[in-house]
């Protein structure tokens, strides 16, 4: 993409924090928000609904192209077997293929959108004026996680978590289509040492000057 409006770009692993800054800062900047990790998660949850296999790319791939946005709403695609079941259907290339033409197309709405995920500013919106990669210790990730599902009275232990965090870094990482890594004109926002209100705001800051100098380019 050549032309793009003011597209925000957020990268990152699992519970680094980017889909609670992705929120805030659409509703400071009156931009419409994709959390592209649903897709996958309601690919895989779609899988296993069909008692389907997530390893077959196949069925994973068919899934897929059948997505809605009408899709995305359902409460069972935060669950912590959703997300193990993103994971796995995300290796596929033939998913990644299907959903890319899903994301763009949100990405170009005017005056410009932001989308949060694994590849955004690699892959899916890679002109987008503002990329952050947001990411934090996998231990922190894994305790915000624990937090999170314990609110959705999921037993799940911390290790359980945190072992489900280190296997989806590896996998992310290393897989052949569009792998987890940070865009080189991305920056870089640790929040292992910052509660939600100091990573909105040191994320705000980098959006505002990035919009400033799109704005004057």
């Amino acid at each position: 993409m050549s032309d793009v409006g003011f597209v925000v770009a957020i990268d990152g692993p699992a519970a680094s924090g980017k889909g609670s800054i992705s929120v805030r800062l659409g509703e400071v900047l009156g931009l419409p928000v994709l959390d592209t990790g649903l897709l996958y998660r309601a690919v895989g949850v779609a899988v296993e609904t069909a008692g389907a296999d997530l390893d077959s790319e196949d069925g994973a791939g068919a899934a897929a192209l059948r997505l809605k946005f009408d899709d995305l709403g359902s409460a069972s695609l935060r669950t912590r077997g959703a997300g193990e079941a993103a994971s796995r259907v995300a290796v596929h290339p033939a998913v990644r293929s299907a959903l890319l033409d899903f994301q763009r197309r949100f990405a170009e709405r005017e005056p410009g959108a932001i989308l949060d995920g694994r590849d955004i500013g690699t892959v899916v919106v890679p002109a987008a004026p503002c990329k952050l990669f947001v990411t934090a210790a996998p231990e922190i990730r894994a305790r915000r996680r624990h937090a999170q599902l314990r609110l959705q009275n999921d037993p799940s232990s911390y290790e359980d978590i945190l072992e489900d965090i280190r296997r989806r870094d590896i996998r992310d990482g290393g897989r052949s289509a569009a792998p987890l890594k940070r865009a080189p004109d991305a920056v870089l926002l640790d929040t292992s040492d910052l509660d939600i209100d100091a990573s909105f705001d040191a994320a705000l800051r980098i959006v505002e000057a990035s919009r400033g100098r799109w704005e004057t380019s």
